[in-house]
């Protein structure tokens, strides 16, 4: 699927989405136009813009929010804040969403946004401003009905509050439904901070009965315990998985016969990392990811599973609970060793199926309880799993390329039942 580049290129996350896409759209015998659409964001907004610092002086921003398709429904996705972010990055979030929620098959198209900052290093008061200036900057371009942002790195439910509240004041109304992820009680969702972990879950769940192996014991490592990784892990702890490894930015933390992950709250808690857990093994993280385990899951960022390191990696079943943690070089190298891969646009969708969930209850003023949420969720995401498969089964291709199959399928679809406008 991917020829000899360099591993500059390799991790470029917009030239693995294209990898994907491409590979995929071969398969499906794609119209040659409809490829170009598909193949290509159809907005990308850059924005420069001041904020007064805490200290007085004026600070100059750049933030993005990338457009990939609308067919289906509004744009969903996040917007992320590091200082590392890059319009590649962006764009190929906003493709990997579109392709998310088409495999999930909720009415979303798929967007993304960020900004170059370095939010360790700014106030409360300065992420404040930078957010409503951003937002004000984009605002004409997001809306319940055109593209509805969500908390990603760096950014949460404070983040959402922030551009809820001032896309308001813009509106001169409240308008919930621009942004999900938001508190409850300005009308986020129950179960949707969960929501991640728990699709992991689930799709730790259907390998396991796929494959016809045990969950009670299954031997799990995580790459990343933040919000998914650690819901992740709790909800796999809760239902008999055996959590053995922990690895995370800080340094990793290993245990043969599991680690006691309510305990591992409680101490991350209490002082702030994981790191210095009494009752695990310290380890660097990478040789926690290399470790034998029966699952995988990187639960952080893009490009921790690439050809440097593919080879050395011993799991049976890898689920994907972050974007793009797996290059498409490194692909070829997991399918000659048997790996079962559960691709990122279907093993973390639980998290945009949890928003979509949102943006209904915010329109029709009527929220469910938390288990009416986990239900229609799960049932979601077990149908989107078997759909995969079959795919996957029907045109003899390895589950990624089907889940970009499945979705690139439902887009195209769409797009030529709408017809072209001109």
């Amino acid at each position: 699927m991917a020829a000899t580049i360099s591993l500059e290129q390799e991790i470029n996350p917009w030239e693995a989405q294209t990898a994907r896409f491409e590979f995929a759209a071969h398969k499906l015998n794609l119209d040659p136009g409809l490829w170009k659409v598909l193949s290509s964001p159809s907005r990308e907004i850059i924005v420069h813009f001041p904020v007064t610092m805490d200290d007085g002086h004026i600070e100059l921003f750049t933030g993005y929010r990338v457009q990939h398709s609308i067919a289906r429904g509004p744009g969903k996705g996040g917007i992320r804040y590091a200082p590392d972010v890059t319009l590649d990055e962006v764009r190929a979030l906003a493709s990997w969403m579109t392709w998310k929620c088409a495999v999930v098959n909720i009415p979303f198209g798929g967007a993304k946004g960020g900004v170059i900052c370095d939010p360790r290093k700014m106030s409360q008061g300065e992420l404040e401003r930078m957010t409503r200036r951003y937002t004000s900057e984009i605002i004409e371009f997001i809306g319940p009905e055109k593209d509805v942002p969500a908390p990603d790195v760096n950014t949460n439910e404070q983040t959402m509050a922030w551009i809820m509240d001032t896309y308001s004041m813009h509106m001169r109304q409240t308008v919930t439904s621009v942004v999900t992820g938001k508190p409850l009680n300005i009308g986020g969702s129950r179960g949707r901070r969960e929501a991640t972990g728990r699709g992991v879950m689930v799709m730790c769940d259907q390998s396991l009965r796929y494959l016809k192996l045990p969950s009670d014991g299954c031997r799990v490592i995580l790459q990343g315990f933040g919000n998914v990784g650690s819901n992740s892990a709790r909800l796999l702890a809760n239902k008999g998985y055996k959590v053995i490894g922990i690895a995370e930015y800080d340094g990793g933390l290993y245990h043969p016969r599991g680690i006691d992950i309510g305990r591992l709250l409680e101490y991350r808690e209490r002082n702030g990392t994981t790191f210095g857990f009494p009752e695990a093994e310290a380890m660097a993280s990478a040789d926690v990811m290399e470790a034998e385990t029966d699952i995988l899951i990187p639960a952080a960022t893009e490009n921790v599973i690439t050809s440097q390191n593919a080879d050395r990696i011993r799991t049976r079943i890898l689920v994907e609970g972050a974007n793009g943690p797996t290059t498409a070089v490194a692909d070829d190298i997991l399918a000659e060793k048997g790996v079962f891969v559960v691709p990122d646009i279907l093993a973390n969708s639980g998290g945009v199926t949890a928003s979509y969930f949102e943006w209904v209850q915010d329109r029709m003023g009527y929220f469910w309880n938390e288990a009416t949420v986990i239900e229609r969720l799960e049932e979601i995401l077990r149908s989107s799993f078997e759909d995969v498969i079959r795919f996957s089964e029907t045109h003899n291709v390895n589950n990624r390329i089907a889940a970009y199959m499945l979705a690139i399928d439902r887009v195209a679809s769409t797009i030529k039942q709408r017809g072209i406008y001109a």
